[in-house]
């Protein structure tokens, strides 16, 4: 696996399940938190901000990219994995500071000012 330019400070990974994979999304969320020791975010079996299915999140910095994006292709089982910049420019870290593990989803876009940029 190529591990992509690691040039932002932070970073976010969503983690998408449904029924099917419920279970294993939810050790995996786990072993995030209680083995890795990152914060993760609610389990979502709802839709939530731009994800079109269930999701879960977790948040990590520019020094544990790599070492988690390993991890992470190692460990998610087929599950789908969007991890982003977090600039705070929404939109253009769904969009320009993006990549994926396993299959891309859709996104519902709408929901962030494409003119909004970093702080």
């Amino acid at each position: 696996m190529t591990i992509p330019a690691n040039e932002f400070a932070h970073y976010h990974a969503h983690l998408y399940f449904d029924e099917t994979t419920q279970e294993f999304a939810a050790e995996l969320r786990y072993t995030i938190s209680h083995e890795l020791g990152l914060p993760v975010g609610p389990f979502n079996t709802r839709l939530v901000g731009p994800h079109l299915c269930w999701s879960f999140e977790t948040a990590f910095t520019q020094t544990e990219f790599p070492q988690f994006v390993r991890w992470m292709e190692r460990h998610r089982r087929g599950l789908s994995v969007m991890i982003h910049a977090v600039t705070g420019a929404h939109y253009h870290d769904h969009t320009q500071h993006i990549f994926w593990l396993g299959n891309p989803k859709p996104l519902n876009l709408n929901v962030f000012n494409p003119s909004v940029a970093a702080d």
